[in-house]
């Protein structure tokens, strides 16, 4: 009787088991279908797209589009570098300052922690707008053509700093006041024993912080001028397809064939020069990140 239930048990655990890896099997698939097809399309030819549509294989082999997004590779690498260090350097600080607003928020014995998490979430709701926001920058923080323009405003943000304060929260007073008893000053604390133990919080918020920063392009186009050299990779390549587009519109009207222009081609290698590098760095955060999408869930 004992083993014919256990049997039933292994059974129905191998059943679900199945059926859930290939739910998730097929949801994987419907997510890497869109991907699949724009590196394709990347690799195809205006004409034939414009013919016969976007398809899993090029009918048309041609690198035509990447020749163009990298006509001038030393622009190309120039804006990798410029979007490589705004991301790194503002992860690294904008965590750093998450982290520390969210752990302070909590503590019981900070004395306005009400009113400070009132204000940060109030901001969430209201904004100045973006003339007040743009006068700050250029006319009282004279952040034209500085890329601390790009910089700053992604340091903090108020739906990550709720994030942290609730993960903070999770825990154990007890361990900070013991801590405390030992001698441990609040900061030692926070860089000793809040920080180590906030792994996947940090790994989570740090991922949308540089994936914020990595497509940042509006702040670049606002407070960054054409006459820069290197600008950020997102508006560069906003620009060369931009200009992509300029030359189709003033083609048509000099009756130059469409397909000589590679503008759906283009689209698609910019697109896969943009996101190959966040592709290839989310596998090393994603069990971090797959526990941290958790903070603040209840449990049973």
């Amino acid at each position: 009787m004992e083993q014919t239930s256990r049997r039933n048990i292994d059974t129905s655990t191998i059943m679900v088991r199945i059926i859930g890896y290939g739910f998730i099997g097929l949801f994987a698939l419907c997510c890497l279908f869109p991907f699949i097809l724009i590196v394709s399309s990347s690799f195809s030819s205006e004409k034939a797209i414009m013919e016969s549509g976007f398809a899993l294989w090029p009918k048309e082999f041609s690198t035509f589009a990447y020749e163009i997004v990298f006509k001038n590779p030393r622009l190309v690498i120039g804006s990798y570098f410029v979007t490589l260090a705004i991301t790194i350097v503002g992860t690294a600080v904008g965590l750093f300052i998450i982290a520390m607003t969210g752990y302070a928020l909590q503590r019981q014995d900070f004395l306005y922690r009400n009113k400070i998490s009132f204000y940060i979430y109030f901001t969430t709701l209201f904004s100045g707008g973006l003339v007040p926001f743009y006068l700050l920058m250029t006319k009282y923080l004279h952040l034209q053509d500085n890329y601390l323009a790009v910089l700053l405003p992604g340091l903090l943000s108020p739906f990550l700093i709720i994030m942290m304060k609730a993960f903070t929260k999770s825990i154990p007073h007890e361990i900070t006041e013991s801590a405390k008893m030992d001698g441990a000053g609040d900061f030692t604390i926070f860089l000793k024993i809040i920080l180590p133990m906030s792994t996947p919080a940090l790994a989570t918020i740090g991922l949308f912080i540089a994936l914020g920063y990595w497509n940042e392009w509006y702040n670049s186009m606002l407070f960054l001028s054409p006459n820069m050299e290197y600008r950020p990779l997102q508006l560069f390549l906003y620009n060369v397809v931009t200009s992509a587009d300029f030359i189709r519109n003033s083609a048509a009207a000099s009756n130059v064939p469409a397909q000589d222009i590679p503008l759906e081609t283009m689209k698609m290698a910019t697109a896969v020069v943009a996101t190959g590098p966040v592709i290839l760095f989310y596998p090393f955060v994603q069990k971090y990140f797959i526990s941290g999408i958790t903070i603040g869930a209840v449990k049973g």
